[in-house]
Formats: structure tokens, C-alpha cells, sequence
């Protein structure tokens, strides 16, 4: 998984910069991101869409990891953002990212929240169902003001993935059934909707996603609905957005193709089934997240304890867990763990690596094959960008990571780590009531 400049005299480098020293520098457990990794990727979308003359948008799923300076990197690099909340809304605003080049997600935007939006002038709300048809058109209303929208639909195609992350399945609690007439009857409450425009059509099949099946069926059926919706209610899509979702490598088991080869793929089939229907090519928003964020992060931590039951498992214990990595816990992701400053030993044994925190199921990775460690050594465990510290939590009252970004060999702060006077900042005691 890793490359030759990411090794170097058998140390793991971040950015440049040797892990031990980050860990060093900045403690443990530590998020890291290198964030050439990050620019790379979104150009490698871009250079798709330019190099086939398509127009589009590169839109960052960033409820895979925000923070200030991502959506800084992101505006940086020309591209997109979609947000699903208003906090994800208020840091982009922190930021100073364009609103128009923000995307407002969700199946439950709560009328604050759409208030926001249109307040902030953000690009696009993402409608979801028909309660927010009328909730939208009433902010609306009462702000006197107009504002882009798409449809979210699901068209029916179930991604091979994890039943968890699997969000284009008819059975979804996501946007518009396409098998039961409800993007019809969306489509024409919003047509009759003065104060909204209406852009295009939106779906998503899932996420962390090998194969391109799913899809080029997916693109199939919005040109399928394009045409119909040209030929029945005269509305003909300027912006067709197909998601994200396309799957990275986190273990050598994992055997996924280039991120871009699934916009390829997706574009392929798109010219054709616009030709062949009488179409006009429209423009394609893509909105990868883990794809982006995933493979540019590092978890670094601190060895503690180990416990040896013989013939059965030796656990290594290590300074963070499920509370800056749940996604072991919650759906048995799996992650590959190397010893920072010893890469590739010459004889490694089979561990497990166990958080601190008080569950059984707190277990970074289970098979990992390590050299013989001792306390203080520190462990990489690699690819965790993405839904990593944005579902962090601070179970036993733990304090949360403090993220760092590397670029061109320096190191910086970007998310403070939380102190133990931040876990009981909001707390009240009973004589202040």
C-alpha cells in the first residue's frame, strides 16, 4: 500500500516528514493528512472531465472529513463542496468558501437549516423528499428569495458494499423512488415552484464501491428519466449528478481501481445514451469523499499494554480507538497497521490491535502483522481519511485527536486537540441551575 517515497531507511513518511517525529511533535493519537495526496486526486477527477470536453463539477463529499483548512485546500483546488448540515455549513462559511460552489445534502433539513442555506445564498439544495418541498418553498417565501434545487432519486441499484453504506437501493430512506412515480410527482411541485430552479437530477448508489456495474446502470436509468421527463413534462436536465461512493484500497486484500476510472466509465456510458436518445450531453457533477480523504490520512498512536493468551491472541493496546475510529467497531472495517519506525521488518508476528477504550469490540485491527513492539513505540495504522475523526466521539470521556496537514516537508496544527477542560465545558452543575 505504500509507496517508495513513503519509506524511507524502513521509516514511514508523511508529506516528507518522518511519523515518529510527528508523534513526537504533536502527541498521540494523531490524525495526519498529506495533503498532496488530496490536491492529486481532485486534479486527477478534473483532468477527466477536461481532457473528454464534458462540463462538470468536482463536489467534495465532505462529511468525510471537514474542517477549515479542508475546505480552504478544496476552494484551493477549483473544486466543489456538498455539505449535510449546518455545522458542516458554518465551518464551510469560516472558511470563506464560495457558496456557489456549495451543494446542501440530507433527508431531514430541519427548517433552521434551509433557512441558513438561502440566508448564505448556498448554490444548490439538494430536495430530498416532499416535506422539504414545502419547507424549502416557505423559507423561501418568507426570506423573498430564490434559489437552485435538484431532485435526489433512488433508482433502484443496489452497489456491492455494505448493507450500511448502500444508498441507491430502492428500500432507501434517500430521495425520490424512482419505481413508484414519486420523481414525477416531485418533479412537478417544483416545476410550479416560481422561487425555485430547478438544475438537474441527483442520485447515489453507495459507497466504498469496486466495480463500475452499478454505475453505468445508474447513468443508464437517468437518461431513461431525462428523456421522459423531456418527453412528458417539456423539462429537459442541465446537470445530471451521479455521487460518489467509488471504493479505495484499505488493506492488500483490497484491489480497487483508479477513483477516475469510474467517472470514465460513467461519462462513457453517458455519451452514449444521450446520443442515442436525442439528448444534449449535460453536465456531470461527481461528489467523492473517501476517494479524496481517505487514503491522504494517517492514524498515529503510542503502544501502552500487551496480553498474551497463549496459542489464542496477543493484544497490543494502543493510546486511541474507537473513539477516533469507530468504523471497525461498526461495520468491521478493516485497516492495514505497520510499525512507524520499522516499515518492513524482517519477522513480524500476529497481533491485534486494541484501543484503550472500555468495549470489547474496541479493535483497531484485528490480524496485524507487526514486528515485536514495545511501549512508546509508535503505530501507523494507514488509509483512515475518511470517517475517521469525522465520526470521532468522546466515549469515556476521552478528548478527541488533534488533525495536523503536512505539505512541501512542514507540519501544521488544523483541528486542536481537545483538553480535558473542553469535555466539561458545556457541562452544568446542579447549584447553577
Amino acid at each position: 500500500m505504500l509507496s517508495s517515497d513513503e519509506v524511507q531507511d524502513n521509516q514511514l513518511l508523511i508529506g516528507g516528514i518522518p511519523a515518529t517525529k510527528l508523534a513526537d511533535e504533536f502527541g498521540t493519537p494523531l490524525q495526519v493528512y498529506d495533503v498532496a495526496k488530496i490536491r492529486q486526486q481532485i486534479r486527477a477527477f478534473a483532468r477527466v472531465f477536461e481532457e473528454q470536453h464534458v462540463d462538470y463539477a468536482v463536489s467534495y463529499a465532505s462529511k468525510a472529513f471537514a474542517c477549515v483548512a479542508m475546505y480552504q485546500v478544496v476552494n484551493q483546488e477549483h473544486a466543489h463542496i456538498d455539505v449535510v448540515s449546518a455545522g458542516e455549513l458554518a465551518t464551510a462559511i469560516k472558511a470563506d468558501f464560495p457558496m456557489e460552489k456549495v451543494s446542501f445534502h440530507g433527508n431531514n433539513k430541519s427548517y433552521e437549516e434551509l433557512q441558513m442555506a438561502v440566508r448564505h445564498h448556498v448554490g444548490t439544495i439538494m430536495l430530498d423528499n416532499f416535506y422539504e418541498i414545502g419547507l424549502l418553498a416557505r423559507v423561501l417565501e418568507e426570506e423573498d428569495a430564490e434559489i437552485n434545487v435538484m431532485l435526489r432519486v433512488s433508482p433502484a441499484v443496489s452497489a456491492h458494499t455494505h448493507e450500511f453504506i448502500q444508498t441507491g437501493q430502492q428500500d432507501s430512506k434517500f430521495g425520490f423512488d424512482l419505481l413508484t412515480g414519486q420523481e414525477d410527482q416531485a418533479l412537478q411541485l417544483v416545476l410550479d415552484q416560481p422561487r425555485m430552479h430547478l438544475q438537474g437530477v441527483h442520485s447515489h448508489i453507495g459507497s466504498q464501491i469496486f466495480a463500475t456495474d452499478g454505475f453505468k446502470i445508474e447513468t443508464q436509468k437517468l437518461v431513461q428519466l431525462m428523456k421522459r421527463w423531456r418527453d412528458e413534462f417539456n423539462y429537459t436536465p442541465q446537470v445530471v449528478n451521479v455521487g460518489g461512493g467509488f471504493g479505495i484500497q484499505y488493506t492488500d486484500d483490497d484491489h480497487p481501481i483508479r477513483p477516475e476510472e469510474f467517472v470514465e466509465q460513467i461519462l462513457t456510458t453517458l455519451k452514449e445514451e444521450t446520443e442515442a436518445n436525442d439528448l444534449p450531453l449535460p453536465a456531470v457533477w461527481i461528489e467523492p469523499g473517501r476517494s479524496i480523504a481517505g487514503p491522504a490520512g494517517v492514524s498515529l498512536y503510542r503502544v501502552g499494554s500487551q496480553k498474551t493468551i497463549s496459542e489464542i491472541r496477543k493484544y497490543v493496546a494502543v493510546d486511541g480507538g474507537m473513539g477516533d475510529n469507530i468504523r471497525p467497531a461498526l461495520y468491521g472495517a478493516a485497516y492495514e497497521a505497520v510499525a512507524a519506525d520499522n516499515v518492513h521488518p524482517e519477522k513480524t508476528e500476529t497481533v491485534t490491535v486494541a484501543g484503550k477504550y472500555c468495549e470489547s469490540g474496541d479493535i483497531l485491527v484485528k490480524d496485524a502483522h507487526l514486528p515485536e513492539v514495545k511501549a512508546g513505540d509508535v503505530i501507523a495504522v494507514l488509509a483512515t481519511g475518511a470517517y475517521g475523526y469525522s465520526m470521532a466521539s468522546n466515549y469515556n470521556r476521552n478528548p478527541r485527536p488533534a488533525v495536523v496537514f503536512v505539505e512541501n516537508g512542514k507540519a501544521r496544527v488544523v483541528v486542536k486537540r481537545e483538553t480535558l477542560a473542553d469535555l466539561t465545558h458545556l457541562d452544568v452543575a446542579l447549584d447553577e441551575n
